[in-house]
């Protein structure tokens, strides 16, 4: 399926950082340990030219941008457990077509603060906040994972905000089925309820284990078996904390896969039919822990006739790490046509 060509836009105007922003370059972290310090460079890896934080209704959020200021913007959201800088690689491809690229860490992860309560609504009202800090104007967007699922249901409740998408493996499904009724009250059941209360009792004490940094990389590659050594602890330089015994993830230790609240697929399935601007639908084609659990061939009857859909072969979840001159190819052609 093709997406019909538009005719080109001028650049959104973006709009002034609020007085209260810090707009500041992303300087290099210290070396902590002659046998770290070649993982605080990646080959491809670009820190991004600018960092800021704005307040998302009381929430504190780091911003990053790469590419010229001056450029079309475009809003890069990243997945469930990740932060903005795992785009180190793939943000600078895209700014360099001609783009301003801009990132964040959502909620609880990276170096955005912490929050009292996680939810899906939440998570959508931050990326709005953070749209609206870069530009009033509509914008296009490009996603992965959660995070792809996160603008689709945004774009989906407010179009006038977004030009085009770009999702890559964050197409929501779980069941072809319009009964789910099954599965939605295994989720509320009294033992997952009690499951998740007794989590948030201890999660305010809570610390995550302290390792070194090849250790935590080790970890992280049980969720990520096709990613490389040297990447994975490139990315605990950027995403990990050093203290005095050693390194940990800055992830909120409240926060743990799955969730709690209120999210259905059907929300946003039921819908893509009559999904309202250009969409490119990339599909991993190999299965992994932190897979999003949807092929090209469970969303085909979801799709608009304007969406174009692409599986990408013998490629995992992570497909901007794993392929990323291919992947940014293809969106920086949608962005552009």
């Amino acid at each position: 399926m093709q997406f019909p060509a538009s005719p080109a836009s001028p650049a959104s105007p973006a709009s002034p950082a609020s007085p209260a922003a810090t707009v500041s370059t992303v300087a290099p972290p210290p070396v902590h340990a002659p046998a770290d310090a070649r993982f605080f460079h990646y080959a491809g890896a670009r820190a991004p030219e600018r960092q800021r934080r704005i307040d998302a209704n009381g929430v504190g959020l780091a911003v990053y941008e790469w590419g010229a200021a001056d450029a079309p913007p475009v809003l890069l959201v990243h997945g469930a457990l990740d932060f903005a800088r795992t785009f180190d690689v793939f943000a600078p491809l895209i700014a360099d077509a001609g783009f301003r690229v801009v990132s964040y860490d959502q909620r609880g992860h990276g170096d955005s603060a912490h929050a009292a309560l996680y939810g899906w609504v939440a998570d959508e009202r931050d990326l709005l906040a953070v749209a609206d800090a870069v530009t009033r104007a509509p914008i296009p967007a490009i996603g992965h994972s959660k995070g792809g699922s996160l603008l689709i249901h945004a774009i989906e409740a407010l179009p006038h905000r977004f030009t085009r998408f770009a999702c890559i493996d964050g197409m929501p499904f779980r069941s072809p089925h319009p009964d789910t009724a099954m599965h939605e009250k295994r989720y509320m059941s009294p033992e997952i309820i009690s499951n998740w209360l007794n989590h948030r009792h201890t999660a305010a004490s809570a610390q995550r284990k302290p390792s070194p940094l090849q250790d935590i990389a080790r970890r992280r590659a049980r969720l990520n078996p096709r990613l490389s050594h040297d990447w994975l602890c490139y990315l605990v330089t950027q995403g990990a904390q050093h203290d005095a015994d050693g390194w940990r993830w800055k992830l909120d230790p409240a926060i743990r896969p799955g969730g709690f609240g209120p999210m259905r697929s059907r929300w946003m399935t039921d819908r893509l039919p009559g999904f309202p601007v250009p969409l490119l639908a990339l599909f991993s084609t190999i299965a992994e822990p932190m897979g999003w659990d949807c092929t090209y061939e469970d969303l085909v009857p979801y799709l608009p006739p304007s969406a174009r859909g692409l599986a990408m072969a013998d490629t995992g979840h992570f497909i901007h790490i794993e392929r990323p001159r291919e992947t940014a190819d293809l969106v920086i052609d949608f962005l552009r046509t």
